[in-house]
């Protein structure tokens, strides 16, 4: 392996070592295909692309579906992303468009 691709190796390491050690285990709640619903599942996608590399998953649930499901989570507002694993859960609330406040909230390196 050349130096370089070294290097980017180590770097993409470094910053996924940062994110955990384990699979992320993320779950967005949304209702239906509202604005804000659609640009928090663009804006997941994109922090994970960014920040997670391969090491999480995302389950999207529409509560419209089955409101119960909010309830029984303790959802109290949409969209809502809830940080499973690792532990300890955290929840965020909106769009998720503030990439600073996601990576402080799930207590990331701004910048990584």
């Amino acid at each position: 392996m050349s130096a370089k691709k070294t290097a980017k190796a180590s770097a993409k390491k470094k910053k996924t070592a940062a994110a955990s050690d384990d699979t992320w285990n993320l779950r967005l709640y949304v209702v239906g295909q509202t604005a804000k619903s659609v640009a928090a599942i663009a804006n997941l996608k994109k922090f994970c692309a960014e920040h997670l590399d391969d090491r999480y998953t995302i389950e999207i649930i529409d509560v419209a579906a089955d409101p119960k499901i909010a309830r029984r989570d303790e959802i109290v507002a949409i969209p809502t992303l809830v940080r499973k694993l690792p532990v300890p859960m955290r929840k965020i609330i909106g769009d998720l468009s503030n990439t600073d406040r996601v990576l402080v909230s799930f207590d990331l390196q701004p910048g990584s």
